[in-house]
């Protein structure tokens, strides 16, 4: 199957049918045969999966956000409407209006381009839309040199909007629009198209010194022709003739103004004040993109109480975006004296957490479990809160409550093996000085969390010492609430380390004490007197992912200042770090590579030859997928399905899921192209067990950051998929930037199979290449670990840079980890 960032054929017209049952964000689009019929057919499901993960990357209310398209590759779309004087205002109010009735889970930037009309001029239509930009522009062809963005929708104040315009941007080339009819009224494109029509115009196609003076100066070439349905001329239909039955945008360019009829009925409905406009999209069912929820539903009107399924589901989109006192502020407004709102009061007590107000939170959640619908879920998160507080016993008894409610809840039966374990594990360990030990503050991964979660604080350790296990090592849980006793256990060891991993993220376990993922106060920080070194951890804000920076800044910042050794896993993180440090500080931050990247060098039995399959292992990331794809994932998907087949003809391609969210790609691939892949369940092996799938595979292809340092480090060769900065960054360190393919790539599918079947023509160069970058990984990490010897006082473990085969290397071990029995691979079951 072809997509349509195959150029089409001249003359032909686009047709995008809905995939039957689709559960992918997109529909994978299909490219025209020259001649067929031209329409685009919105994919069922996929505008209310993109607005819902959206959330964390688009707010109104102030907040920051990281922009790292250049390095993603990620597609920045725009509507862009030209208005030629302030008669056309409320054209333009009108159509604005009927994107949000019709599109409500959309919501882009809507550039108003104009000749430079006073700024109060656009004060009503602000009103109606979050993301408003007017610009002055020379006329409308400025549509086509919009800077900024990489695909832009050309709409007119002449037109509303009746139908979906999903599919409008999951188009990837040349530049689309309705063709002038031909004598037979059939769209025709030798006449041209319009320049007062509907545009869906690809920057990248129009890169060149002089672009197009007017819509009939595009080249036929790149010329995409799309359904008449995309801009149905009002003044065709006249006074009596109806609106057919499909038209998504409907065009009253010189069309009288004074007639009335079915068409002028379609628009009128759009004529609305801002009240009646804001109740009118409040009232529609469906999913709504966050921006336009909050900026049409508050302020809520003077002395009315509005709904409270509405209260909540802002409060929602509040804590989805990090604003838990936004929510906060809501919620406990709309939930004071009562308690028959458990829903509410689970919200409320989650974001209360978020904000360490801890004794609240356990209040508000407690009134939920009251509900035997909720119950579960509010016992969930009260056996979180009392392990985030060290009340193992507590978490146990409320994760065992949330089973009595309901047997079968996976998140009360996780919290409830992991809270028996530590009690357990606490019994018996061993009793070693602790100031013989050092801390360790991790996530540490256990049951079928990520596979990289659990590999990554043993190769941190293994730096620092051959014994990885509690003998050696006191293991503080980042997430866990450093208190007074929390504080006391820190002190009494040699020194502590923090890291590695994307500890610096905003949304993973929020808290009000740092804004990141370790839970200290600032005066618990300040009152750190052991040796305090952060190793290899990793900035992992996403592309555009908004946030409110003071409290981690501020948290950051007293970090910096006490951290006697202070490094990131890669230039990228170093970079993005001390943009929010003072001067003076800046310095401090230094490069740290991920330990996992140098496991050949930790570990002897890895630096071993690797007998080979015949295999590539293939893994994909689903976690904040709006923030991964965008609008892209249809196509993503099908250049994946493209390049696997291309790959099958020299390897055996499997999936090796890091945890079981990442299946999605095994399920969808099956159902959207009936291609079927083997799985690697990676989150149910020990650790020993995943480095060797890695390091006895070809090449691995991956999303996930680990699923490319991990095979790195073992010596093998990767090729990442590019849907996060910190991919990116890697292969900038490793000086190997062409080992990556951005997701958003037009060409994904047949430049990944080039780049894969090279690397396994030429396996052995392949692999001394990784060998190669390798060894300036480990040059960086000698000499950082020896000024870590200063401070921790502990030997060498790894003994003379250029040592023989006889020195001693560590061989990594955990306690935690022992070696399960590793499954048969398995093919996802077929869909019902």
């Amino acid at each position: 199957m072809t997509t349509h960032d195959s150029t089409p054929v001249a003359g032909s017209a686009v047709d995008t049918a809905p995939v039957p049952g689709s559960a992918a964000d997109t529909a994978s689009d299909t490219a025209p045969a020259a001649g067929s019929a031209v329409d685009t057919a919105p994919v069922p499901g996929s505008a209310a999966d993109t607005a819902a993960d959206t959330a964390f990357a688009s707010v109104s209310v102030s907040a920051s956000a990281d922009d790292r398209r250049a390095v993603t590759g990620k597609r920045r779309i725009a509507f862009a409407v030209y208005v030629a004087d302030a008669g056309q205002l409320p054209g333009l109010q009108a159509l604005l209006r009927s994107l949000a009735l019709t599109c409500p889970a959309l919501c882009e930037d809507v550039v108003v381009l104009h000749p430079g009309l006073p700024d109060a001029s656009f004060d009503a239509a602000h009103r109606l839309h979050p993301r408003l930009i007017p610009r002055t522009a020379d006329g409308r062809h400025d549509v086509f040199r919009l800077d900024g963005y990489d695909t832009v929708i050309a709409l007119a104040p002449t037109l509303v909007v009746l139908g979906s315009l999903d599919p409008l941007l999951r188009l990837r080339t040349g530049v689309a629009a309705v063709p002038r009819p031909g004598p037979d009224g059939v769209p025709d494109p030798r006449n041209g198209i319009p320049d007062d029509g509907l545009l869906v115009i690809q920057r990248q196609d129009l890169d060149r010194p002089v672009p197009p003076a007017a819509a009939q100066d595009i080249p036929e070439s790149l010329l995409v022709p799309l359904n008449s349905r995309y801009d149905v001329r009002a003044l065709r239909l006249g006074d009596d003739l109806a609106v057919p039955e499909g038209v998504v945008a409907l065009n009253f360019a010189d069309a009288p103004t004074a007639c009335s009829g079915p068409a002028h009925a379609a628009r009128t409905r759009f004529d609305l004040d801002d009240e009646a406009f804001r109740a009118a999209y409040l009232a529609l069912p469906g999913a709504k993109h966050p921006d336009l929820l909050l900026h049409l539903a508050l302020p809520f009107p003077d002395g009315s109480r509005p709904p409270i399924d509405l209260v909540r589901q802002l409060a929602e989109i509040h804590r989805g975006c990090g604003h838990h006192d936004l929510a906060v502020a809501l919620l406990g407004e709309a939930v004071a004296d009562r308690p028959d709102l458990p829903r509410c009061h689970e919200t409320l007590g989650v974001c209360l957490m978020a904000l360490s107000r801890y004794e609240e939170a356990e209040t508000h959640l407690l009134l939920a479990t009251a509900s035997p619908d909720f119950a579960p879920r509010a016992y969930g998160q009260l056996a979180r809160l009392a392990w985030l507080l060290g009340r193992t016993e507590d978490a146990r008894g409320y994760a065992l409550a949330g089973l009595e409610s309901d047997p079968t809840d996976a998140n009360c039966r996780a919290w409830y093996a992991r809270t028996s374990e530590t009690v357990t594990a606490g019994a018996t360990s061993p009793g070693i000085p602790a100031g013989e030990q050092l801390a360790h503050v991790a996530l540490f991964a256990d049951g079928e969390e990520n596979a990289g979660d659990k590999v990554l604080p043993e190769a941190v350790r293994s730096c620092f010492t051959t014994d990885t296990g509690p003998g050696r090592w006191h293991q503080q849980h980042a997430h866990l609430l450093v208190d007074e006793a929390g504080l006391e256990r820190l002190n009494a060891r040699r020194a502590v380390i923090v890291g590695g991993g994307g500890l610096f993220l905003p949304d993973t376990a929020p808290n009000g004490n740092s804004g990141w993922q370790w839970n200290i106060p600032d005066d618990v920080l300040a009152r750190i007197t052991a040796p305090l070194a952060v190793f290899a951890v990793g900035y992992n804000v996403f592309d555009g992912q908004r946030y409110r920076r003071e409290r981690f800044a501020a948290s950051l910042r007293a970090l910096v200042e006490r951290s006697a050794f202070f490094g990131l896993r890669n230039h990228g993180s170093v970079a993005r770090v001390r943009e929010l440090l003072p001067a003076s500080l800046r310095e401090k931050v230094r490069y740290q590579p991920c330990p996992t990247t140098v496991a050949r060098h930790l570990d002897p039995r890895l630096a071993e030859p690797a007998v080979r399959e015949d295999t590539v292992l293939l893994n994909c990331a689903y976690d904040r997928a709006g923030l991964r794809f965008g609008h892209d994932y249809g196509h993503f998907l099908a250049e994946m399905a493209a390049a696997i087949r291309a790959m099958s003809a020299a390897a055996d391609v499997r999936y090796a899921a890091h945890m079981p969210a990442d299946e999605r790609f095994v399920d969808d691939l099956r159902r959207e192209h009936g291609l079927t892949l083997p799985v690697e369940p990676l989150y149910l092996l020990s650790n020993d067990a995943i480095r060797d799938l890695y390091r006895r595979t070809r090449l691995v292809i991956g999303m996930r950051g680990h699923a490319g340092m991990i095979p790195f480090g073992c010596g093998t060769p990767v090729i990442s998929l590019v849907s996060h900065p910190k991919l990116a960054y890697f292969l900038a360190d490793i000086d190997r930037p062409d080992w990556g393919v951005s997701v958003h790539e037009r060409a994904l599918g047949a430049r990944l199979a080039e780049r894969a079947l090279a690397v396994l023509a030429d396996h052995p160069a392949a692999v001394a290449d990784v060998h190669d970058r390798q060894r300036a990984l480990w040059s960086v990490t000698r000499e950082n670990l020896a000024l870590l010897r200063e401070l921790t006082g502990l030997p060498d473990p790894f003994g003379d840079p250029d040592r023989g085969p006889g020195a001693v290397v560590p061989a990594p071990r955990s306690a935690a980890d022992g070696d399960h029995p590793a499954p048969s691979p398995r093919t996802a079951p077929p869909t019902p």
